[in-house]
């Protein structure tokens, strides 16, 4: 019998990346220059936001996805954080709301007009202080209106209900920084990595840890649930240093169904994954290119498609959802790709080469929209509900009639599970030594300022006191 290589016929085998024209590209952006292992990009259908340079403080441009070419440097800014920006989200139920986390301890809450941006944006929807340390990630729940997950360098993840501004719960299972968050579909399990080299999967309300994976021949960088599929793919390092993806059962963290090496480079490697068209995309920090693979529940498991090859670098990519997709030319996902030394963002589209202008029902499935499936208490109760799905076919620009309403509260740390989260933690390094005692100089200059007004006022009152009882002893005498 004469040996034959395994075929699998596949419609996504020819997909390749189209780079944007230069006049569809946004240029003259101080994209930062933060080494923290973040995209420092969101995007939505609307807008599109990137963290900047910035003297002093933290900030980030959003700029409408329809505005390309150069951006004005004295663009308008949102910048009300007092430590540099380390990740931002957008809302995906609330196109023109936006959370950041930042240096300064904080996760803020921002509210875009339609129009985008006409002068600095500095007062915020929502300030939520929680942590003691910075925080370095941020992730909506995929279904849920009104619910955030922080997680912060003190090794906690806090889950805000933004109806009431507070922290609802708080898991506390880490032992070093989380370094990812990932959700299932319907947002009842979480996957974590973190620098204990651990791999976990938690029940969020309860914060019990259901798995826990230590594999030494593979450290966990990066975590994203497949779908449906109830698999879980990991991005790492080998114990020879080089490059590698890992395949787990989310039940069964034992062992990985498969591992695969990609490469010696140094890089972190970023997975995005589509649950509609089953793709994987691979993109490395400092790298030019992006693989992509298509993921099946039999073996190979990972079949390798092609590979999208630039010059330029990419600090970090943010990704269009999919009801902003040009899905008249087939495009299935959208990178918007940050070029630092250039300053410049530039869009890939991944598109299905077909000859036919008609729909493409089979790239096209139904997919998660923009209506929440569940309220925040619904959800904190403990009902799980999959996603609203929409149809791409439509006119894909419904209305959403969801309205962001912020609650009216005093600017405070919460209490969870009988623990204060502002409690007095010692500074590990000096640049968090230096950010506490400017925090307490201006905190005692304050204090000083409200004395010196209430002695001023007290004074004043002593003064009319003084008046009010003579004038009643005056009147006393004449009668």
């Amino acid at each position: 019998m004469s040996w034959r290589p395994t075929y699998r016929s596949s419609k996504f085998r020819n997909v390749y990346g189209k780079v944007a024209n230069r006049e569809h590209c946004f240029e003259g952006i101080p994209i930062t220059k933060n080494v923290h292992d973040n995209h420092f990009c969101a995007v939505n259908a609307k807008f599109l936001a990137i963290v900047t340079e910035s003297a002093g403080g933290g900030s980030f441009v959003v700029i409408p996805v329809t505005q390309f070419g150069r951006i004005d440097p004295h663009y308008p800014k949102v910048c009300g954080h007092q430590g540099k920006v380390l990740d931002i989200k957008w809302n995906p139920f609330h196109d023109n709301i936006i959370a950041s986390c930042s240096e300064d301890s904080s996760v803020r809450i921002w509210e875009v007009p339609d129009s985008g941006l006409r002068r600095n944006l500095t007062e915020s929807v929502l300030e939520l202080y929680g942590h003691s340390r910075r925080v370095g990630l941020i992730e909506w729940h995929p279904t849920t209106s009104g619910i955030l997950f922080s997680a912060g360098y003190d090794y906690k993840i806090l889950i805000w209900n933004l109806e009431i501004g507070e922290p609802v719960k708080m898991i506390d299972c880490h032992t070093d920084v989380i370094l990812c968050m990932s959700f299932n579909t319907e947002g009842s399990l979480l996957a974590t990595s973190c620098k204990d080299k651990k791999l976990r999967v938690i029940e969020p309300r309860s914060g019990k840890v259901l798995q826990e994976a230590n594999f030494k021949n593979h450290k966990v960088n990066r975590v994203v649930f497949l779908g449906n599929m109830k698999r879980l793919l990991t991005t790492g390092v080998s114990r020879w240093n080089t490059r590698q993806i890992a395949l787990w059962d989310q039940e069964d963290l034992s062992m990985p169904i498969i591992e695969e090496e990609i490469d010696g480079l140094s890089g972190l490697l970023f997975p995005f994954y589509d649950a509609d068209t089953h793709m994987l995309y691979l993109a490395g920090k400092g790298d030019g290119n992006i693989r992509y693979y298509e993921i099946t529940l039999e073996k190979p498991y990972l079949q390798y498609l092609m590979e999208f090859r630039s010059p330029a670098p990419q600090k970090g990519l943010g990704v269009m959802p999919k009801h902003g997709l040009d899905v008249g030319a087939c495009e299935v996902f959208r990178f918007y790709k940050l070029v630092t030394l250039k300053g410049l963002i530039e869009p890939i589209s991944m598109i299905v080469p077909r000859r036919s202008e008609t729909y493409q029902e089979d790239i096209y499935p139904m997919t998660p929209g923009t209506e929440p499936a569940l309220s925040a208490d619904e959800w904190l109760s403990g009902i799980n509900r999959g996603p609203v799905l929409m149809s791409l076919k439509e006119g894909y620009n419904r209305p959403n009639k969801l309205v962001f309403k912020a609650p009216v509260k005093e600017k405070k740390g919460g209490v969870v599970n009988g623990i204060d989260l502002l409690e007095n933690v010692p500074p590990r390094t000096e640049n968090e030594l230096l950010r506490m005692f400017f925090r307490q100089q201006e905190e005692l200059r304050r204090l000083k300022d409200e004395l010196t007004q209430k002695d001023i006022k007290i004074r004043q009152l002593e003064l009319e006191n003084r008046l009010c009882s003579k004038q009643l002893h005056s009147k006393s005498r004449a009668l």
